[in-house]
């Protein structure tokens, strides 16, 4: 594993600009950089699916930043997603549903943003009854494993609107990288 694209998959609103992103973002690429080869890709910024599709035939590993809204990823990064993973790029067809993935032997890392608290994950008593995050993340996951890669431990940023703590955040992320990339 030698090539990583990183993808910041934020979509701006007022009331949710994307500092947290772009702060880990940039500090995903400042870590990895040296040690990996990296390639970056801002969605929010605009983007050219066959630039895309080079980025991704390129790439070892793929992290995505991005917060969740509503349980899943930005409008914009979805409609990333659908229009950049195209058939004969990222899959073709298969006699067996979900095994037709042409990015075999590339990973994918989901780096995440949520305003939901960390206790409300595997707790049943709480919002998400019991669900750990990688469970919450369920579809991005599949989607992930139906175009061929293997998905990595997610890393997630909790109550960040309500209780923010950046310090924590990016000590936590780079113990993330360190487990997950040994830098």
């Amino acid at each position: 594993m030698k090539n990583i694209l990183i993808i910041n998959g934020h979509e701006y609103y007022e009331f949710a600009p994307g500092k947290l992103n772009k702060t880990i973002f940039d500090a995903i690429v400042a870590t990895l950089k040296g040690t990996y080869e990296i390639q970056t890709t801002v969605v929010q910024n605009g983007y050219d699916i066959e630039e895309e599709h080079k980025k991704f035939t390129w790439a070892d590993v793929v992290i995505y930043q991005t917060p969740i809204y509503w349980f899943s990823v930005p409008g914009l990064l979805k409609t990333y997603i659908d229009r950049v993973y195209s058939y004969g790029v990222f899959f073709a067809g298969s006699d067996v549903y979900g095994k037709g993935g042409l990015m075999q032997g590339k990973k994918v890392m989901f780096s995440t943003t949520w305003n939901a608290p960390e206790h409300v994950f595997e707790n049943v008593n709480e919002f998400m009854e019991g669900k750990s995050l990688e469970e919450s993340l369920l579809s991005l996951h599949k989607a992930h494993e139906f175009v061929g890669m293997e998905s990595l431990k997610t890393f997630s940023c909790h109550d960040v609107v309500a209780n923010p703590d950046i310090d924590k955040y990016m000590s936590d992320l780079h113990k993330h990288l360190q487990d997950v990339f040994g830098t």
